[in-house]
């Protein structure tokens, strides 16, 4: 029988039992995460075609667009979602080795993570994905006791089931998103955002209470995209796989897992690659195929390229462990929650009128550049951090409000 152990006798994983890989996967992600979301910072994404093809960077912008479709959109939030499932399964296993039940503080930790993604949607940015990564990663555990092929078949049928939903919808006419619709303009029509201001409105906001208004009408628009782009269905997809590869501690011995990682570097890149090229252009040009060939396209590149991705990193830190590249990455990786709203508030102090506000005005390349060096800055300050504490800010928080109890973080 199990020791019972009161949950304030628990504390998160050390530093001595994590795994850099992960640490290193997870900075990684957010590399790519800031390239893909700091186009809307910037406001990039708001403007008209005739404002962006009047920037001094119009031409290499159009280039740099295509090439972010090809090698960032959905690949990154790819793996941090994988990531997020095998952070799952190393809790479970980790409550199960000292004697308890890990679901409790499960499901304190995405409680607390749920209120954060939501002050995070809120207050700060409208593009937050960590509301919809708490509220489905408290169904994980009904996963816990299903067989290896269950886990595997209902990932792929949750990957798979967008492109069946989007071609009942257009077969039928029907709009999913309506009411998120309704309720953004009445928004806008409340605050007085307009397709003629909405490009510039954030850029223009002089005080706090204008870009809260703007964040207010962002948070349905948010609802409209998780909506119409079938994102729980993909993210709860991704959690599960991410949970099997947890369960066969695949990350924990990679050298056992060469053939495996390999093979997946091999397919992944030979058929992500290209069907990447022909999302990008489908992704540029407006979804000229329709709807539900894009999501089709989407699925069978996005998902064997991010897979490549991971792959091929995990096989490189088997060449070569003691690379510098792999602290460099893990730091801010160790940091994952902390870098990840950084972002956004970097987002804000750049480009909105609150801030500098730079946005608007700068061209594609100019965004990722300035995305680029935010997260070196974010590398830098992660490891020099971690010199001297345990956790990141908001991970200090967050496992102190997870565990009840005070933890110490200077080291």
């Amino acid at each position: 029988m199990n020791k019972e152990i009161d949950i304030k006798d628990m504390a998160p994983v050390k530093a001595s039992e994590r795994h850099v890989i992960l640490d290193a996967l997870r900075g990684f992600a957010l590399l790519g995460i800031c390239l893909a979301n700091f186009p809307e910072f910037s406001l990039y994404t708001f403007q008209k075609p005739e404002t962006t093809e009047a920037m001094p960077t119009a031409e290499i912008d159009k280039v740099i667009r295509f090439l972010q479709y090809l090698f960032v959109d959905g690949k990154f939030y790819t793996i941090f979602s994988l990531l997020f499932g095998i952070g799952f399964s190393i809790i479970i296993s980790n409550a199960a080795k000292k004697g308890t039940d890990g679901f409790r503080i499960f499901y304190r930790r995405m409680i607390v993570l749920a209120a954060i993604g939501f002050l995070h949607l809120m207050f700060i940015w409208s593009g937050d994905i960590l509301l919809l990564y708490a509220l489905l990663g408290m169904l994980l555990p009904l996963f816990r006791h299903v067989s290896d092929r269950v886990l595997l078949g209902t990932s792929a049928v949750l990957l798979l089931l967008p492109i069946l939903i989007d071609w009942l919808a257009g077969t039928f006419g029907v709009s999913r998103s309506a009411p998120a619709v309704r309720m953004q303009q009445h928004y806008c029509n409340l605050y007085g955002i307009t397709e003629y201001n909405f490009g510039i409105w954030l850029r223009d906001a002089e005080n706090y209470g204008g870009v809260f208004q703007f964040l207010v009408q962002g948070a349905w628009v948010r609802l409209q995209e998780f909506i119409d782009g079938n994102r729980y269905f993909k993210v709860l997809g991704l959690f599960l796989l991410g949970f099997y590869i947890g369960r066969k501690q695949i990350y924990a011995d990679l050298e056992a897992n060469r053939v495996l990682l390999k093979k997946t570097v091999t397919y992944g890149f030979l058929l992500g690659l290209p069907l990447s090229v022909l999302y990008a252009w489908s992704a540029v040009n407006g979804h000229p195929f329709g709807t539900t060939a894009h999501t089709a396209i989407y699925t069978a590149s996005v998902y064997p390229l991010g897979f490549a991705y991971v792959s091929a990193i995990c096989l490189l830190y088997l060449h070569g462990r003691e690379w510098r590249l792999w602290r460099c990455l893990a730091a801010p990786g160790r940091m994952a929650l902390t870098n990840y709203v950084g972002q956004s508030v970097w987002g804000m102090v750049l480009f909105y009128g609150i801030g500098f506000g730079l946005g608007a005005g700068i061209g594609l390349t100019g965004t990722e550049s300035i995305a680029f060096y935010v997260f070196l800055v974010q590398m830098a300050f992660s490891a020099l951090w971690l010199s001297y504490f345990r956790f990141g800010p908001l991970e200090w928080g967050w496992r102190m409000l997870t565990y009840g109890k005070w933890l110490k973080i200077r080291k």
